[in-house]
């Protein structure tokens, strides 16, 4: 099971992580997500149980409580989805509005 985990304390490690959801039972990994531009973490990170029940069991026990200082939030992963735009570019230009090149 993929379990999101929300509302992290930015000085949150990985380690820290598995070892509060170790105690509901067998962690496949804890990792934390980090910004790729500042590298700090951006407050949100996934745990992996393979036991569905041991997963259901931390959600229950861990969603709305604290930890290192911030009430967490914890939840089934959804599965990440491709993003679409639909054939159009929403995409940002420098004619964008009106008033560009060749307007003067």
């Amino acid at each position: 099971m993929n379990i999101y985990v929300s509302h992290l304390n930015f000085a949150t490690k990985d380690d820290s992580l598995l070892n509060l959801f170790a105690e509901y039972g067998e962690v496949s990994s804890a990792n934390i997500i980090m910004d790729r531009e500042t590298g700090r973490s951006r407050g949100f990170g996934f745990v992996e149980m393979p036991n569905d029940a041991e997963g259901q069991k931390a959600i229950e026990a861990l969603n709305d409580t604290e930890f290192e200082g911030k009430v967490i939030g914890v939840n089934i992963a959804r599965p990440k989805t491709e993003r679409s735009n639909d054939g159009y570019n929403r995409g940002g230009g420098y004619n964008r509005g009106g008033g560009g090149y060749g307007r003067r």
